[in-house]
């Protein structure tokens, strides 16, 4: 099975939309909301965190829903993003309440950008590990974490020449938007390969959103790393099928 996500929520529409969203790019996982209070209210609830956790990954022998399968186990982990520091602090306090937290993650990383990266990436097989680093990717330059670290990881991957490259001209009609986006970024996120893609990092969706690049233009691929070869190959890949999109 793939890993699982919860989306917690201060509003209970944006939690089913966020959802709904993400699941048009990622139809074999299971995403749940966990958004507003028990009475409809803004705000947050733990009993639906909790219930939410149970669902993805069958906690205290709950039972899955839907795609969840027999046992409700989702085997894979179960990833957790959310809003609002509030929403953060009722994850927080749920996972005090699982018999097994150690298979949840909580995920610093934009709501609706992480959650379509992280989706996507558990679409493609990655585990819990990798797809948290794909929501928290996602995040670009939103996160103070990722602002700091970005620079120390990039400089000394990029001052090195490249271990394989690749070129490769956007033939689908949109070009490079939020769901190609997604799902180079989604996929990168789980290899060991550091990549840039036309000079940004390859495993960030709004970065690869702020190219701007259109039906035509050309996307130059750099990757180092033990998966280098494969994430060029991947990004090719995507790029030649026309990211499945007329």
């Amino acid at each position: 099975m793939t890993v699982s996500i919860v989306v917690v929520s201060h509003s209970e529409k944006i939690a089913d939309g966020a959802v709904e969203l993400a699941a048009q790019m990622a139809p074999d996982v299971i995403i749940l909301p966990a958004g507003g209070t028990d009475d409809g209210r803004i705000g947050t609830s733990l009993e639906k965190v909790l219930a939410a956790l149970e669902q993805a990954g069958g906690q205290d022998g709950g039972q899955a829903g839907g795609q969840a399968g027999g046992d409700g186990v989702a085997a894979n982990g179960t990833v957790v993003i959310t809003d609002l520091g509030s929403a953060v602090m009722t994850a927080e306090s749920a996972l005090e309440f699982l018999e097994n937290p150690a298979g949840v993650l909580l995920a610093d990383a934009p709501l609706v950008e992480g959650l379509v990266a992280a989706a996507v990436a558990a679409q493609g097989g990655a585990d819990v590990q990798a797809v948290r680093k794909a929501a928290e990717a996602a995040g670009g330059g939103t996160h103070q974490a990722e602002q700091a670290s970005a620079p120390e990881e990039l400089e000394p991957v990029t001052s090195a020449a490249p271990d394989s490259t690749g070129d490769f001209e956007l033939v689908n009609q949109a070009g490079m938007h939020a769901r190609p986006a997604a799902k180079v970024a989604g996929g990168l996120a789980s290899l060991d390969a550091e990549v840039t893609i036309n000079g940004v990092d390859g495993a960030s969706m709004t970065g690869l959103m702020t190219l701007g690049a259109g039906k035509g233009s050309v996307l130059h691929v750099e990757a180092w790393g033990p998966d280098a070869e494969r994430a060029v190959e991947y990004v090719g890949g995507l790029v030649e099928a026309g990211f499945g999109e007329p």
